[in-house]
């Protein structure tokens, strides 16, 4: 298979994997790949409340496979532990922080209050542009969301064109009972807010803990009609909405 290009035809790539690779176990989702599109693949991950399965999952197949974590400024310090020993535990030896350009945050933040006045255009500053800016390394990124999460993600495929390559979605299927299986069968370490009522973890300022039988994402931009960072984009370059 030819290299990606700026002339690649992503969406007739993500048509063929999926012909060949829907339906197969995420593990060989992730090799077949990695396998596919040899040094331009990266994970991203928000080493949040559901990152380790999907981590855990790559380490076994390449521990060495480079791991974006979007490190916006505003994470929970909970979050930059767990990411420390959550790597070390799996062995992870690429992990590299995307950070957004100091200038950027001075001329557009420079009170870090953007994201309770426009939590769109805070995400967009501190983690889209980051994200956007080593796609040309990476135009292949696999990513952690599952189809139960919200109703945004309920027709997620697991090979998409977005606006500069391929999103991977190896763990679309996956319910929550396959997630809390595959976790203690590993016993993976949970991320130290899940005990405290966090079942989605994003940044500190747009976080909250969730009731008992809320859905996992209320807590997330609470009292908003926003429901996704804008990190996974359709080939058009708007932000994807699966359903």
């Amino acid at each position: 298979m030819p290299m990606l290009d700026e002339g690649t035809d992503y969406a007739a790539r993500a048509a063929w994997m999926n012909r060949l690779y829907a339906d197969a176990p995420a593990a060989e989702v992730i090799r077949a790949t990695l396998a596919a599109f040899p040094g331009r693949v990266a994970v991203v991950s928000s080493f949040g409340a559901d990152s380790a399965v999907l981590l855990d999952l790559v380490a076994e197949v390449d521990p060495a496979t480079p791991v974006l974590m979007v490190e916006t400024g505003m994470l929970f310090a909970e979050t930059l532990t767990y990411q420390r020993d959550l790597a070390a535990h799996l062995g992870l030896s690429d992990v590299r922080p995307l950070r957004p350009e100091a200038g950027a945050l001075e001329r557009a933040d420079p009170q870090r209050a953007l994201y309770s006045t426009d939590p769109d255009t805070c995400c967009a500053l501190r983690k889209r542009a980051p994200l956007d800016a080593v796609r040309a390394a990476f135009p292949v990124l696999i990513n952690g969301r599952k189809r139960h999460q919200a109703a945004t993600r309920a027709a997620l495929p697991v090979f998409a064109a977005d606006h500069a390559g391929l999103s991977v979605t190896p763990l679309a299927a996956w319910a929550v009972q396959d997630l809390a299986e595959h976790r203690v069968g590993r016993g993976l370490p949970a991320h130290p807010l899940v005990a405290r009522g966090f079942a989605s973890v994003g940044c500190a300022p747009c976080t909250t803990a969730v009731a008992p039988g809320e859905d996992p994402r209320a807590g997330r931009w609470r009292g908003r009609e926003k429901t996704e960072c804008g990190l996974h984009f359709g080939a058009g370059g708007a932000v994807r909405r699966a359903g």
